[in-house]
């Protein structure tokens, strides 16, 4: 569209009314093409470069509701003005029905050009406005289509890397497995494996990210019941054909889950050192909800402890829990009346903000 001087198609078989409205619109701004039919119409419009239409109501052939039937059902077709002699209000109804964008009753003198002017000139604007419109919500589309294809890109990207930091931690894990294995010391055996669990609990994340349809967050059921399994096929695994989990499928974010995992491993790893000093007893992992917290716990019927969560550790075990449950705004408390060990950490349901776990670790 030439916004300086915009180019009329005329269709009109009145010859001399056609003059008079390429006179009359030429002065006022327009570039006139006439056509003296409908089919001579629709051939110059093909053509292009027609930017507002006037289209005439009686003509031999093709009158001008079929012409602006053909014209509207043109890719990008320009907005069409219906222009009839006749007084008949339906007309205009029945046009502006069909898709015109303002109707006109002429008259022979051509006294109607000045009308035609504002009629013409507010359709331009229309289609103006229309056209502004369409580009805008294409745009709209294109930036979301956009946008659909980074997020898809993005989440394959997060699941790749997901399945390779999981089958790394997975190798480290097997390493420590055999490791511990081959060890003939006692202590050397136990830290190994108690390395292993520990990077397990990492992995086991990264795993059910990269194979779940949502990598935002994990389901703690599946979670710790695979990770209680790593632990079974641990060196100590034969201290631990008694180990259960009851816990309610409930969705946390990865690094807390991550948190969790640690946790549960070193009180299990705690519970199969010290609880059972002449053989494997049964330890009793569980997770529920109540009411805005999650309530998680390790229990053994074995000897019992005498205050602290492992006394007679190193207290590696220990400082790794409190850090972690730091990480997970938790408290860390031990059961007074349950016969054995009973360690119950509680915390929020709702996510907290993410915390590095390597520094909560450090801290």
């Amino acid at each position: 569209m030439n916004p300086a001087m915009p180019t009329l198609l005329y269709i009109d078989d009145d010859e001399a009314l056609a003059r008079l409205v390429n006179r009359g619109l030429t002065r006022l701004g327009f570039r006139v093409v006439h056509a003296a039919s409908g089919t001579e119409g629709l051939d110059r419009l093909e053509q292009g470069g027609i930017d507002v239409i006037a289209l005439d109501q009686y003509m031999p052939g093709l009158d001008g509701l079929d012409i602006l039937e053909r014209i509207l059902a043109l890719p990008n077709a320009p907005p069409v003005v219906f222009v009839t002699a006749s007084q008949d209000s339906s007309i205009a109804v029945t046009a502006l029905k069909a898709g015109a964008a303002d109707y006109l009753v002429k008259d022979t003198l051509g006294d109607f050009i000045s009308l035609l002017q504002v009629a013409l000139d507010g359709a331009l604007r229309q289609a103006q406005i229309r056209k502004a419109r369409d580009d805008a919500e294409a745009e709209v589309h294109a930036s979301r289509d956009r946008y659909a294809a980074l997020a898809a890109e993005r989440e394959m990207l997060l699941r790749e890397v997901n399945h390779r930091v999981g089958n790394s931690l997975q190798i480290i894990a097997s390493l420590l497995h055999l490791q511990a294995n081959s060890s003939t010391q006692d202590d050397v055996k136990a830290a190994l494996t108690n390395a292993m669990g520990r990077v397990a609990a990492v992995a086991q994340v990264h795993r059910r990210l990269y194979t779940s349809h949502d990598l935002k967050s994990v389901l703690l059921n599946q979670y710790l019941g695979a990770l209680l399994e790593d632990l079974r096929r641990s060196a100590e695994g034969d201290r631990m054909s008694r180990l259960t989990l009851k816990a309610e499928p409930i969705e946390i974010d990865p690094d807390r889950a991550v948190a969790i995992g640690i946790i549960v491993n070193e009180l299990v790893m705690n519970a199969v050192k010290y609880a059972y000093p002449d053989g494997a007893g049964p330890i009793d992992v569980e997770l529920h909800a109540q009411g805005d917290d999650l309530v998680l716990s390790i229990a053994d019927n074995g000897v019992g402890l005498n205050g602290e969560i492992d006394p007679r550790s190193t207290g590696m075990g220990q400082r790794i829990v409190t850090a972690m449950a730091s990480k997970l705004e938790a408290s860390v408390e031990r059961d007074p009346d349950h016969a054995g060990t009973r360690i119950v950490v509680r915390f929020r349901r709702v996510i907290a903000p993410a915390t590095n776990i390597a520094s909560a670790a450090a801290s």
